[in-house]
């Protein structure tokens, strides 16, 4: 008898290079197609949170105009700044319109940095007076 076949052989341990790489195509495919769907569920998430933010600052003014028979020129009239998560995508602004026989306002949140190369569909968000919400760009479900 040889040395080799007395010796008990070890069942082989491990991955062959073929089942990692195969491993490795599942979940680049898996990547290619969740990031574009994560990328978009972050948009609309900011997106979200702005028009919130516009709502609260509309329903602010009205209370603004019951109190003090105008409507606030700013967002400091109103004691209120905007939340992390709208400031560091939106830019949000609120004035007096001009030139109307009756008071009136408008709440603008216009995107920046990423939120408005990524979002660019929907664009600046604005809300007024009498609660109409419109959108600059040609999205039709943003708001």
């Amino acid at each position: 008898m040889s040395l080799l076949t007395e010796l008990p052989r070890k069942a082989s341990r491990g991955f062959t290079l073929i089942e990692l790489m195969i491993v490795v195509a599942i979940v680049a495919i898996l990547a290619a197609v969740a990031y574009p769907s994560y990328t978009s569920y972050v948009i609309r998430s900011n997106r979200s949170a702005a028009q919130g933010f516009l709502l609260e600052v509309s329903n602010l003014q009205q209370r603004y105009l019951l109190d003090k028979r105008s409507y606030a020129a700013d967002l400091g009239a109103l004691n209120l700044s905007a939340p992390p998560s709208v400031v560091s995508n939106y830019t949000v602004t609120t004035a007096p319109k001009t030139g109307t026989a009756l008071p009136g306002f408008t709440v603008t949140a216009a995107p920046k940095t990423n939120q408005a190369a990524r979002d660019a569909a929907c664009g600046t968000l604005t809300i007024d007076e009498a609660g109409a919400k419109t959108a600059s760009g040609g999205g039709t479900s943003c708001w």
